[in-house]
């Protein structure tokens, strides 16, 4: 068996996330294990979503991150282990052959034995774009959360400011019965604004469940004035996800890459 890590874009807005899930055909790891599965045994499974007869072993296909529902990313990692005599090129082609288009890997390539996609992943980026523009982002639209006016950047890059660092980050955890450490490293945040598009890049060692999409929200109130900059570090004391903003609609959410060393 040989370990394969590949790079994958998705549009997650019409999925139930990345993870998958028994009786749903709607999630992004699901569609590539069909696509593997198809990969390794062209005339044994059925057609469209259907394995038909298919009774081997379903391929473990391990990501960076389990993305939530209506999630996008442009370079997921992830790897799986396979035995086939077809070239990196050869099994990116025939998988990308076997997914739906909004589904793509981008790259395949040979790793260690010891490559875990998950466990040996040292960062991530994401990016959450808003649109607070006079028009309607017509062809955006999907893909961004929609503010009613346009917010206050320095506000909000004044609040990111205290965010920065390594914190307990229970305020901006979205899953009330986390039991592990909540500590993560935030080393930047960047907020731009161009024609009416702000854009929020997080980098990171790790982030938890709705974490970059509850900071957005918080942000995005200091931004409209709903609460202080420095109210930030109230929150991150608290330890209280009730003491943070609002969770800000999946849409506007990607993963922008993942970092090994």
């Amino acid at each position: 068996m040989t370990n394969y890590k590949l790079i994958i874009r998705y549009d997650g807005t019409g999925y139930r996330g990345w993870e998958h899930q028994p009786g749903e055909d709607k999630t992004i790891q699901g569609k590539l294990e069909t696509a593997v599965i198809r990969m390794l045994n062209p005339s044994g499974v059925g057609t469209g979503d259907s394995l038909g007869s298919f009774e081997g072993e379903i391929p473990d296909i391990i990501s960076a991150g389990r993305t939530d529902g209506g999630v996008s990313a442009e370079g997921m990692c992830a790897n799986v282990k396979l035995d086939t005599s077809l070239t990196c090129l050869q099994i990116r082609d025939s998988l990308n052959r076997n997914l739906p288009d909004d589904i793509c890997v981008i790259n395949v390539e040979k790793a260690g034995d010891r490559f875990h996609a998950r466990y040996n992943a040292t960062g991530k980026t994401y990016r959450y774009t808003c649109y607070a523009g006079e028009l309607k982002p017509v062809f955006e639209r999907k893909y961004v959360y929609e503010l009613g006016s346009m917010p206050d950047i320095a506000a909000m890059k004044k609040a990111a400011g205290l965010i920065i660092g390594e914190h307990d980050f229970t305020s901006f955890c979205g899953n009330p019965r986390m039991k592990k450490s909540c500590v993560r490293c935030v080393d930047r945040i960047d907020i731009d604004e161009k024609e009416g598009f702000i854009s929020f890049t997080y980098h990171g060692n790790g982030f938890l469940q709705y974490m970059v999409r509850i900071m957005t929200g918080t942000l995005i109130e200091v931004g409209l004035g709903k609460r202080t900059p420095e109210s930030v570090s109230e929150i991150l004391e608290a330890k209280d996800r009730a003491a943070a903003g609002f969770t800000a609609p999946a849409r506007g959410l990607k993963l922008v890459s993942v970092d090994y060393d």
